[in-house]
């Protein structure tokens, strides 16, 4: 029998399909949901916290396969995004930095080391092979059905999306949810993911301005690392990129957002991996 498994992303569209396959409702069975954590320090606390006291004690009432896996080291070592990106020594950015001068986000590996890479390998472990392939749900909803790409799809693998099968938008996602009896989940991204919208920035310093000042601590951290081997500054925004501003001085404290900023429309991850 081939596997069927549903890429659990951590946010409002994931949760709306457990719930929905908690119901009845999803169109497709999957014998697991699988969440590939980028890593505690990585992944917003919040969605983290929302897995553990939510997701799970959900899923367990309604005997559902929720399981979380993380990106292992030969050396049995746990890896997370922010700590590879941190590290002494390491010359690679993995996240879509913008380069100075530039509007448009850098090359991403994060996506693939830490999600579809891991994801993968899961799914090869448990049968999963070109011959018989396993059935991947992808929580991507209508409005957001450009981000469907099935041709970054796997020999091993068969992309479903059943959220947009069932002509759903985030707005249903959040009503599910909230129908449920379920507090509505944290849009899942890492805190410090350049595709962030200036409004998720302004958001995170309002709210949470020491998780907003770690990420202008990273900003810091990578153009201390670039100095000293004499390339061009990076920037965790668009804006910051084009005009040479920094985080802080892009999202100023205390202020409302600025008009510019209303108007500046950013990327979002592609292929529903992330920010689902």
């Amino acid at each position: 029998m081939s596997l069927s498994v549903f890429s659990f992303g951590g946010g409002r569209q994931s949760v709306a399909a457990l719930v929905l396959a908690a119901q009845g409702k999803l169109p497709v069975h999957f014998d697991h949901w699988v969440f590939s954590n980028v890593g505690d320090d990585s992944e917003h606390p919040g969605t983290i916290a929302y897995f553990h006291n939510v997701v799970l004690p959900f899923a367990d009432k309604h005997h559902l396969d929720v399981r979380m896996i993380r990106k292992v080291g030969r050396d049995g070592e746990v890896k997370t995004l922010y700590g590879q990106l941190t590290r002494e020594g390491s010359r690679s950015i993995e996240i879509p930095v913008r380069m100075e001068g530039s509007a448009a986000p850098g090359n991403r590996s994060c996506t693939g080391t830490f999600k579809i890479d891991e994801i993968a390998k899961w799914l090869k472990q448990n049968g999963a092979t070109a011959d018989n392939p396993a059935t991947v749900g992808v929580g991507i909803s209508l409005d957001e059905i450009e981000r469907i790409n099935s041709r970054k799809a796997a020999p091993y693998e068969k992309l479903v999306y059943p959220l947009v099968d069932m002509r759903l938008r985030v707005s249903d996602c959040i009503r599910t949810i909230r129908d449920a009896g379920l507090p509505i989940p944290p849009k899942s991204s890492c805190w410090f993911c350049p595709l962030h919208t200036p409004e998720n920035w302004a958001d995170l310093r309002r709210d949470e301005p020491d998780l907003f000042e770690a990420a202008a601590g990273l900003e810091d951290t990578l153009n201390e690392r670039r100095a000293k081997l004499g390339k061009d500054r990076i920037y965790l925004t668009r804006y910051g990129a084009t005009h040479g501003q920094s985080l802080r001085q892009v999202i100023p404290a205390g202020r409302e957002l600025l008009p510019f900023l209303n108007d500046e429309q950013d990327a979002s991850c592609d292929n529903g991996w992330c920010m689902t």
